[in-house]
């Protein structure tokens, strides 16, 4: 039977490229218009695993996304950088000069707003789905509008791309995660990558002595992001990606950092996909 996949988006989308690359093409596809969707698409067991978006190189993280794997106890079992292009589409027979309106994700007509500017002619408009974007010009035939999309919805759509590659910044990916209700997906020798959330109390050097416990234990911070406690006002969480080389040091880590700290969860170990 095919895995089940839920993604954010549509067909053609980011999250749908990324699920082609991890899981190949035999999967089933879930399509889901939020990431609150997503979840509880798993949570219900319509789906096995799920994509989510989780931070961008030029935009930074989504940080939204990192409450919604935490509250619905959710397990990070993977993850995958996607370089992002964006490509201008519209129907086929169109140039450039024809195209008086683009729509797309805010996010994508953003980081597309210096080429943008150099066609005054255009009018940007925010549209909830690149992919969805896409999907629209093909399915009502409307000429004269351009979506900002990736390659696969254009091939999807049937779609032109007018002009190539037209975001400001070259080197732009997203990290993705891959999660599901269960974990235990690795062997531990395989595991060198882990996503922890914890609280410090308001002691002086709190955090700084939870780091330092990584440090002595040989794990190396990756990423830190601080989130705010919505019920205890002036208080936060802090999500955490660590690296390591074996699985011992980590365990060590663990333990230790589950005594100092209040609320302490590993959220997931996995597979380091930037190795």
């Amino acid at each position: 039977m095919s895995l089940k996949i839920a993604i954010q988006g549509i067909k053609g989308s980011n999250h749908h490229q990324v699920a082609l690359d991890y899981f190949g093409d035999t999967i089933n596809l879930v399509e889901c218009m939020s990431f609150h969707d997503l979840v509880d698409q798993l949570i219900n067991k319509e789906a096995d695993k799920g994509i989510m978006a989780i931070e961008n190189s030029i935009a930074g993280s989504i940080i939204p996304n990192y409450a919604l794997v935490y509250e619905n106890n959710l397990h990070i079992i993977g993850e995958y950088y996607l370089n992002i292009h964006h490509h201008l589409m519209a129907l086929e027979g169109q140039d450039l000069s024809d195209i008086f309106e683009v729509r797309s994700h805010p996010m994508a007509l953003l980081q597309c707003r210096e080429f943008l500017k150099t066609q005054p002619q255009i009018k940007m408009i925010e549209d909830v789905d690149t992919a969805e974007t896409a999907r629209n010009i093909q399915k009502n035939h409307l000429k004269g509008v351009g979506a900002i999309a990736p390659r696969v919805a254009a091939d999807l759509y049937n779609l032109r791309i007018v002009k190539e590659d037209i975001q400001t910044i070259r080197n732009n990916s997203t990290r993705f995660i891959i999660v599901k209700t269960q974990n235990k997906e690795l062997p531990l020798e395989e595991i060198n990558k882990a996503s922890l959330r914890f609280i410090t109390d308001h002691k002086r050097g709190s955090l700084a002595t939870a780091l330092n416990v990584m440090s002595d234990c040989n794990l190396n911070l990756t990423k830190i992001q601080s989130l705010p406690i919505i019920e205890t006002p002036w208080k936060y969480a802090f999500f955490v990606d660590v690296t390591f080389e074996n699985y011992a040091a980590f365990a060590k880590a663990k333990a230790l950092l589950a005594i100092m700290l209040e609320d302490f969860k590993v959220l997931g170990e996995y597979k380091n996909a930037r190795l």
